[in-house]
């Protein structure tokens, strides 16, 4: 929206050109976003108490948890909101893909409240059915895989990349969709799944976005892309500038849900954010380096599949508690030191991915 009025002003005055530069604007919607998070984070929690929107906590997870019972949640709002304004400010507003990225942060933020204002304001402690949540996932999911398809204009946006590798880089065509299908419904859960302890899902959703927003940059760029041998895709600068979006807006949100939490995101926030770091990824075309980047994302998951399977198929428990940080925790680990650790992980697989976009 700025960049369209900068853009008929700065004939009038030319040094208003500086809105056309993408590191400008990526600082811009960063500090948007994180303005937005700080201004707005009190008045949120106020009227979240207000509501009575609070926390239920299980009774047979860790005991030290059970003073968080009442602590505002649904505050994911209040991220979704930050990404959605920072973004419509500052992306150009004729890419495709800042519509993709919008559409995804909304619809699976919709889920999401569906899911918390069962849970906190009907009492339902099951929240939204598990069918019922798993059919619009896929649902949404579907839709956007099949448009992020059908409005592809180049080879370069059906590729898939294997890190390592510079001359494997096929192009996987329709198969995009079940790709793009199993990537969205998988990232939006995992985030999901995460999203247990102080601080643990954004910082490390952030951690993740910032270095998506790094490839965003290399891969809108010829020269870059050229040089590291990945897909040249222009439309991606604009994902730059939702990533820097979710990394000022988690930001924000993280100075109200650090330990101990004023405010917990719910489903509404770990959805979204999940399905918008795995479009992200999509558009990218960097499945792969996702998996990789969100290894804490994905170690959770696989945690709970192996509890459920071992637990039905043996009649056993792998961990004390799943998800894995809850094991951590069962184990005699305190709160703030399972966040801090799974972050160290996440940054150094974060950098352990930017690696690879070299070692090819």
């Amino acid at each position: 929206m700025i960049t369209l009025l900068s853009d008929y002003l700065s004939q009038y005055i030319p040094s208003l050109r500086v809105f056309e530069y993408l590191t400008f604007r990526a600082v811009m919607s960063m500090f948007t976003a994180l303005v937005i998070s700080l201004f707005l984070g009190p008045y949120v929690i106020k009227r979240l108490q207000l509501l009575h929107f609070g926390q239920v906590v299980r009774d047979d997870g860790p005991q030290t948890h059970l003073k968080k019972t009442g602590t505002p949640t649904m505050g994911g709002v209040l991220i979704v909101f930050s990404i959605a304004v920072s973004m419509l400010l500052w992306c150009k507003l004729d890419n495709p893909y800042v519509w993709y990225t919008l559409a995804t942060l909304l619809a699976y933020a919709a889920i999401g409240f569906a899911d918390d204002f069962l849970k906190v304001v009907r009492h339902n402690p099951q929240g939204l059915r598990a069918k019922y949540k798993y059919f619009w996932q896929s649902a949404c999911a579907i839709t956007l895989a099949c448009c992020i398809y059908g409005n592809a204009k180049s080879v370069a946006e059906t590729t898939f990349v294997v890190p390592f590798f510079k001359d494997f880089m096929p192009d996987i065509g329709y198969l995009l969709i079940p790709l793009a299908y199993f990537v969205l419904t998988g990232s939006s859960n995992a985030v999901n799944l995460t999203d247990g302890l102080d601080g643990l899902a954004i910082i490390t959703t952030i951690t993740v976005a910032a270095g998506l927003g790094i490839v965003a940059w290399a891969t809108s760029n010829a020269n870059f892309a050229s040089y590291l041998y990945i897909p040249y895709v222009p439309n991606a600068t604009e994902i730059t500038i939702a990533c820097t979006a979710i990394v000022g807006s988690g930001l924000g949100f993280l100075w109200f849900n650090t330990y101990p939490a004023q405010v917990f995101m719910g489903d509404v926030g770990s959805l979204s954010l999940g399905a918008v770091l795995g479009v992200i990824a999509i558009l990218l075309r960097e499945e792969i380096l996702l998996f990789i980047m969100g290894g804490i994302f994905v170690l959770e998951t696989v945690s709970v599949i192996l509890q459920v399977g071992s637990y039905k198929w043996r009649g056993r428990r792998i961990f004390r508690m799943a998800p894995i940080h809850h094991h951590f925790e069962k184990g005699g680990w305190p709160e703030p030191r399972v966040m801090a650790r799974f972050w160290i992980i996440t940054l150094v697989l974060v950098l352990f991915g930017l690696i690879t976009l070299k070692l090819r």
